[in-house]
């Protein structure tokens, strides 16, 4: 585990980077968490940072927001699902945003024909953590396809899907927004494509004008957490060997918490 030091940077207003600090309502505490990817390990040893933080920091609320992209690539999709579900730290609240991967995964179920390109981006390590094998001698082609949704289907628990159905695009507090990719700029927050927010890279990325709140997502991997004056990634490569982030905000404040 590792903390990160503070920083406190810029707030973003749509067109215009401002050099307010952006803040989160008095009394409340709060860990955006970055992109999981099956890294059970580091889901589990986060939270235990994230505990051992929060006892140390009074606040009167305490809350955790999942940036998407909880399952493909790393070992334990389901288990990780599991892990969110029971929402093992007492006393915080929960909020889930949906990823990319979370799209494909929900896509499969009820359109099988989309199943070649999720198992090439991580979902064979999915649906083997749910008791499939993808390569187990199913038939071919779309058969094949039609035959892995179909077991799929008859083994995620109905909590999963409840689950996967009510996961959020977007989530705003105080002075920042949360999602998983990004928005798009020139767009107001309100009628932003629902694809852009858990899809775009560019242009993004690259953007230096402000959004209008300032954007704390993941999606785009790095070694290190992305501080910028209109956005902050979290998304550290945990399913390449890197570690998982945790953005840390209180009142004025930030500070990084990784396992």
């Amino acid at each position: 585990m590792a903390l990160l030091g503070r920083l406190q940077g810029g707030a973003a207003r749509h067109g215009e980077v401002l050099g307010a600090r952006p803040c989160v309502p008095p009394g409340l505490r709060v860990y955006a968490i970055g992109d999981i990817h099956g890294r059970l390990d580091l889901l589990e040893a986060l939270h235990d940072s994230i505990r051992a933080d929060a006892e140390a920091h009074a606040s009167e609320r305490r809350e955790l927001v999942y940036l998407g992209d909880y399952v493909d690539r790393g070992s334990a999709s389901k288990q990780v699902i599991d892990t969110l579900i029971e929402q093992p730290l007492d006393g915080f609240e929960a909020v889930h945003l949906m990823g990319n991967h979370e799209f494909f995964l929900h896509r499969f179920l009820d359109d099988p024909e989309i199943g070649d390109v999720w198992l090439m981006n991580g979902g064979e390590t999915t649906l083997q953590s749910y008791g499939i094998e993808p390569w187990d001698d199913p038939p071919h082609g779309r058969e094949r396809l039609d035959w892995l949704s179909e077991r799929f289907n008859e083994v995620l628990p109905e909590s999963h899907r409840r689950f996967l159905d009510d996961l959020r695009l977007s989530y705003e507090l105080g002075d920042y927004l949360f999602v998983h990719a990004g928005v798009r700029p020139g767009v107001p927050l309100d009628q932003q494509d629902p694809d852009d927010l858990i899809w775009i890279r560019e242009p993004f990325l690259r953007s230096e004008g402000g959004f209008g709140k300032l954007v704390v997502h993941g999606h785009t991997p790095d070694v290190n957490p992305v501080q910028r004056s209109n956005r902050i990634c979290v998304d550290t490569g945990a399913c390449y060997g890197g570690r998982l982030t945790a953005l840390v905000l209180q009142a004025d404040g930030r500070d990084f918490l990784q396992a």
